[in-house]
């Protein structure tokens, strides 16, 4: 079974089509109803629209991922489609019935369903650019609704596991292969694989809470916006998937970051975001952004692959379909990596303003060594415990606790997809190797920034300093910049003008582009 492509939610083949493509199944149906509305073919299946009813019928294929050869096959397919749509759409799933066969055989099942009007397609109203902000807060909290009465087993959690995950990427990215260079720029597939990699790599606690809390579930499995109508009374969501229970065995982000990258694809990215948003408030999960963008990215490469397939195929238009989808996925991918970024330097040389800003921006963790270290001797951070260099609290045993401390802390959080900034001085060597090692450890991406001032400003701003967790005076300060060691690797960021212009020059290390930050 090929579940990238099933999990895709069409193959290569799929068309919706009047009739006249001489199939037999579809030439069987048309001569039993006449007159009639129309005639839609997926790979799997044939659609006839008669007037306010649309039935639904399997055809006898064996495509890998699905085998309805036999008629008690499409039989139970048909049922386990309508108990499992009514979930989302009780109204549009009438029920199973059999559609006479004109040689007086037994008949072949239907699924019997309630036309929707092609005029309220969701595809149809984010081209059109209709206002759909409070379609997007109904369809969270429908999805998050299924989300939480839907059945969690073991078999189900199996699936959302890390190296479920990344079976599942793995299986695409040998699928596209053949397609470097032809389709895909082999750079951007590198980059991909490389970036999927590092992140489920070094995300295995995370992985593992998701499971811990019950967010694998039985779910939808097929999100996009084509099988989505936004009808007066609400949004009715169609055709999950419902051929092979697996595929619909999915963390509940996953489930509903499909719907939001199709949004994204179609061009309405505002409405992506606002999606999730809703979705993880009324969910109450609170996934951190990276595990977000990586389920984006994940569907989208699945659309990517797909799109190969079909230009193998004689799609003439699938290979910059196919390129699209990958750069909608390492755009995400970039952009859910997860980062230690070090922010040090001596007193007064900004780091601190520099930390803060650099991890609000990015929707980092900060944690900060002079507010840990005061916490640790169960001190307020605001309270003065200023004393010699290198004396009370900032002695050469309190300094190494504090710093184990800070990157233990610093590597749960990375080991459960949280960014984290440090602001600390980072003056010794030593320190940033066990930094370096915390990033390995966690395929965390790491960043160093050193922020500097010329000496005369740094002593006009400790002069200037009043309340802060910092204790360091102009004679500490300059111990400090006798005793550093040198930090080669690091990028420096002159902290003397806006703090702005100061993170022009972060962002390119950090892996962002033309002073953007990761959305």
């Amino acid at each position: 079974m090929d579940r990238g492509v099933a999990a895709g939610g069409r193959s290569p083949t799929t068309r919706r089509r009047d009739h006249g493509s001489g199939d037999v199944l579809g030439e069987r149906l048309m001569s039993s109803f006449f007159p009639y509305t129309a005639v839609r073919e997926t790979h799997s299946g044939v659609v006839v629209l008669i007037g306010d009813r649309a039935l639904k019928v399997k055809k006898p294929v064996d495509l890998g991922f699905l085998d309805f050869r036999s008629r008690a096959s499409r039989e139970t397919a048909c049922r386990r489609e309508v108990e499992l749509n009514r979930r989302l759409a009780p109204d549009v799933y009438r029920g199973v019935a059999t559609f006479p066969d004109v040689d007086g055989g037994a008949g072949e099942p239907v699924v019997v369903m309630r036309r929707m009007p092609d005029e309220r397609r969701l595809t149809t109203l984010v081209q059109a650019g209709q206002p759909l902000g409070d379609v997007m807060v109904r369809l969270a909290r429908m999805v998050a609704a299924l989300h939480a009465a839907a059945r969690r087993a073991p078999e189900i959690a199996a699936e959302g596991r890390r190296d479920s995950v990344r079976d599942r990427w793995l299986a695409s990215f040998r699928q596209v292969t053949p397609f470097h260079g032809t389709v895909l720029d082999p750079a951007v597939a590198i980059e991909i694989e490389r970036l999927a990699c590092e992140f489920l790599a070094g995300r295995g606690a995370l992985f593992e809470r998701r499971v811990a809390e019950g967010r694998i579930v039985d779910g939808h499995g097929d999100l996009i916006c084509d099988d989505i109508f936004c009808l007066p009374d609400g949004p009715r969501v169609l055709d999950c998937l419902e051929f092979d229970d697996r595929l619909r065995y999915l963390d509940g982000l996953d489930d509903i970051a499909f719907l939001a990258m199709d949004l994204e694809h179609l061009g309405a990215g505002e409405l992506a975001g606002m999606l999730l948003d809703r979705y993880a408030g009324f969910a109450g999960d609170p996934a951190p952004p990276s595990l977000r963008h990586h389920y984006i990215a994940y569907r989208s490469f699945v659309r990517a692959k797909i799109n190969c397939i079909g230009h193998a195929q004689g799609d003439s238009a699938a290979a910059e379909t196919a390129r699209a989808y990958a750069a909608l996925t390492l755009r995400h991918l970039r952009a859910g990596a997860v980062r230690l970024i070090l922010v040090g330097g001596l007193p007064a040389a900004g780091k601190s303003t520099v930390a803060g800003l650099v991890a609000d921006q990015l929707g980092a963790v900060l944690l900060s060594t002079d507010h840990l270290r005061k916490e640790m001797a169960g001190i307020s951070a605001l309270s003065t415990a200023a004393d010699g260099y290198r004396h009370g609290i900032y002695d050469r045993d309190h300094t190494e606790r504090t710093y184990v401390e800070l990157l233990h802390r610093a590597g749960k959080l990375l080991g459960v997809g949280e960014s984290v900034v440090l602001d600390a001085s980072w003056t010794h060597a030593r320190f940033r190797a066990l930094a370096s090692g915390a990033a390995t450890r966690t395929q965390a991406q790491l960043c160093c920034a050193e922020c500097w001032v010329p000496s005369a400003v740094r002593r006009s701003r400790l002069t200037a300093r009043r309340d802060g967790a910092s204790d360091a005076d102009q004679q500490v300060a300059a111990r400090m910049a006798a005793d550093a060691d040198p930090w080669p690797h690091a990028v420096r960021l002159c902290t003397t003008g806006s703090p702005a212009t100061a993170l022009q020059q972060l962002w390119p290390r950090v892996g962002v582009t033309d002073g953007a930050v990761p959305d």
